[in-house]
């Protein structure tokens, strides 16, 4: 079952997700729950729980068909730059280039219970980051320069403006910082 992908100015994005304690049968709808997610969005590659209200440390990814998910993950280790134009699925059609670390070293449990890593740079670096940042209660606009920030939330605020209200419910304004 696909959930609603909660968006920019929801307090649960701003949260931090608490540990995985216990890999159960619970735990494994919620990951095939967010699998069907990620793949009803239109643009995802990745998705951390409290994108869909679930305020646990879990994501998942699926990049070349491998799709993958990890609990309470970790960056152990980074190094090196990269800039790049990031998006979100809880910032929808916001793209702004962000500068990030380009190889990191993410550490987690799979869902077998067992520890593992993985290294990854470039965009699958990037993906660790910014999901792991979910898990944290960041969001890009936390990652940004003040001025980045300034035209992003305008950007933003302009593209919200522009969507079609949805036809069950009456168009929210968001309250933006």
């Amino acid at each position: 079952m696909a959930y609603t992908i909660r968006t920019f100015g929801d307090p649960v994005l701003k949260a931090q997700a608490a540990k995985v304690t216990d890999i159960d049968g619970k735990i494994a709808r919620l990951v095939d729950d967010m699998f069907d997610t990620l793949y009803t969005s239109d643009s995802g590659i990745g998705l951390a729980a409290p994108q869909i209200g679930v305020q646990k440390q879990i994501f998942v990814w699926d990049m070349d068909d491998e799709p993958m998910v990890i609990f309470n993950p970790e960056i152990v280790e980074s190094s090196g730059e990269w800039v790049y134009d990031e998006g979100c699925l809880s910032i929808p059609g916001l793209y702004v280039e962000m500068l990030r670390p380009n190889e990191v070293l993410m550490r987690g449990v799979d869902i077998d219970g067992n520890t593992i890593e993985i290294e990854a740079s470039e965009l699958a670096g990037r993906l660790f980051q910014h999901e792991i940042d979910h898990l944290n209660g960041v969001l890009m606009f936390d990652r940004m320069t003040p001025e980045q920030r300034k035209e992003a939330l305008a950007e933003y605020r302009r593209l919200v403006d522009q969507a079609p209200a949805p036809a069950t419910s009456p168009k929210r304004r968001l309250r933006l910082k």
